[in-house]
């Protein structure tokens, strides 16, 4: 190799003893090499500084070894954890990773998305909610034969293709939770009709209060939209009622935020006359006053776990069964407490 030339797979072969198809296996990260093998090769593209070249890798294989992340999510927040997540994992297995925006009510949205595959020719999809929802997405990557996973689905029955969390298992546990601070009269705000998943939430506040021997009354139930400013609506409505709610349960953090600054406008304590509660665990949830009691959604391992499946699908990854399941739990901060009406404080 002559002074200032860029090494080739050639020069490694040579180098490390091998063959070039040797080389091209360790370097796409491919099974059935040695670990000697495998060592040697390695150090010896690490002593040449060696790139592979993605063109050729690509022609080679038939592959772009691209995947795309498909969203329509408004919180910052979560679209920086479920790209972290899917990022991570791709790109420890030489894969590059696509961020696509979609507007998930658009007429043309399968259009687009089949345009979206011709031009980048990625070779699989991670879709989050609300389009892991869609049927319409969902049965376009099927005629395409476009392998996908689907991040947080309201339908479960789709196996080996979704990553989910424990929705309701948790939201029940929260629900509990307050319950065993006095409250009896604990409200719900329901997360946006569109995001299927969102319904997993209420379903286990409803398991909640059925297990702890409570009513659901539907005065208590508001229906949001995932915003703060939706969370401030529904705080209206619940706190306006003749006999408010003593707590309320938010199906997400940025809900529950607005809840608090309602709160906050009535001259109302918190936790001392009300309680608050939401889902999610994003960065605000700490930094509110008082700092938000919630469920901490694992987003970013949820998308990991995603890109890990989906990797796997496409003969990337060999790392044995993947669970489906990734656990949420409870984090109890400062916006909870007990119901003071019950000790006797309040009239």
């Amino acid at each position: 190799m002559s002074a200032g030339a860029r090494p080739t797979i050639a020069d490694v072969a040579r180098l490390a003893g091998v063959s070039i198809k040797t080389v091209s296996r360790v370097a796409n990260n491919e099974p059935n090499v040695r670990d000697g093998t495998r060592k040697k090769v390695l150090e010896v593209i690490a002593d040449l500084n060696y790139l592979p070249n993605p063109s050729a890798r690509s022609l080679a294989s038939r592959r772009s070894f691209l995947i795309g992340l498909l969203y329509d999510n408004p919180s910052a927040s979560y679209l920086v954890n479920i790209q972290d997540g899917a990022l991570k994992t791709s790109r420890a297995t030489g894969y590059d990773l696509i961020i696509h925006p979609c507007v998930y009510k658009d007429p043309n949205l399968t259009t687009e998305l089949q345009m979206m595959i011709a031009q980048s020719k990625v070779d699989g999809l991670v879709l989050t909610p609300p389009l892991s929802d869609m049927d319409s997405v969902v049965n376009l990557l099927d005629e395409l034969g476009m392998p996908f996973v689907r991040v947080a689905p309201a339908d479960r029955s789709d196996t080996g293709r979704a990553i989910y969390t424990n929705d309701s298992e948790t939201c029940a546990e929260m629900t509990a939770y307050l319950h065993s601070l006095g409250h009896e009269d604990i409200a719900f705000i329901i997360g946006h009709p569109d995001h299927g998943a969102v319904a997993q939430r209420f379903d286990g506040y409803q398991a909640g209060m059925k297990k702890c021997g409570l009513t659901v009354r539907k005065d208590f139930i508001a229906q949001g939209y995932n915003s703060f400013e939706s969370g401030v609506d529904c705080a209206k409505q619940l706190l306006s009622l003749k006999r408010p709610p003593t707590a309320i349960f938010a199906s997400n953090d940025d809900m529950a935020a607005g809840v608090i600054k309602e709160a906050h406008d009535r001259g109302l304590a918190i936790p001392g006359d009300l309680s608050v509660a939401g889902f999610d665990d994003i960065p605000l949830a700490s930094y509110l006053w008082p700092a938000l009691t919630t469920v901490r959604q694992p987003i970013q391992q949820m998308a990991a776990s995603a890109a890990e499946l989906l990797l796997t699908k496409l003969g990337a990854r060999d790392d044995g069964e993947i669970e489906s399941v990734v656990k949420s739990e409870l984090v109890i901060r400062e916006s909870t407490g007990p119901d003071l009406r019950v000790s006797g404080h309040v009239n």
